[in-house]
């Protein structure tokens, strides 16, 4: 049983890095119900108790199954259902309520800020209704220095330019340019942020 697992698992690991459909009832999706079952043991302990700076950085890093710089901070309650394809840089902050679904990827590079109850999506389902419980993984790149304001979703696919802030509430839909303010549903740039060499 813990072989299939492992065996399932690591298929599905390649589908996702492929970016790959995942068809729903296949081996690896059953992997993915797996192991959002088993990260949410590590999920509800960071969510439902105290814990120290310290703490939460290893926990973090348990659940995302690679080390986390002591410079990363996260303010609970924090929710993913597989956890496995995070990876966040130096000086990255979470604030609370956030949800990643990182099936296919998030990468948050150095100094991103990401506000309350942020979400960020890397999959989408099939248009086709009889094929709706089939994945689509597109994975999302925050650049560093970014910073996405409160309640805000990344959808599958997006890459956030660097320097950049996403407005509360945006729903972003296409990747964001560097040094630029985008706002709205769908999100558009609002503004031009003074760039780096300027």
């Amino acid at each position: 049983m813990e072989e299939d697992y492992a065996k399932d698992m690591k298929g599905l690991l390649t589908l996702l890095e492929n970016r790959q459909r995942v068809e729903g009832g296949s081996p690896e999706h059953i992997a993915m119900t797996r192991r959002a079952y088993d990260v949410r043991q590590l999920t509800m302990d960071l969510n439902c108790r105290y814990h120290t700076h310290e703490e939460i950085v290893d926990l973090f890093s348990r659940i995302i199954e690679k080390p986390v710089d002591q410079s990363f901070g996260l303010f609970p309650p924090f929710y993913t259902e597989f956890g496995k394809n995070i990876t966040v840089g130096r000086n990255v902050f979470i604030n609370a309520g956030c949800q990643f679904q990182d099936h296919a990827g998030i990468t948050l590079d150095d100094n991103v800020l990401v506000g309350h109850n942020v979400v960020i999506a890397t999959l989408n389902h099939d248009q086709d209704w009889r094929k709706r419980s089939s994945l689509l993984p597109d994975p999302v790149h925050v650049c560093r220095d970014v910073w996405i304001g409160s309640g805000s979703v990344i959808c599958p696919g997006v890459t956030i330019g660097e320097h950049s802030i996403v407005a509360a509430g945006a729903v972003v839909t296409k990747d964001v340019p560097p040094d630029v303010v985008v706002g709205g549903v769908p999100a558009r740039i609002i503004k031009k942020l003074p760039r780096e060499d300027e």
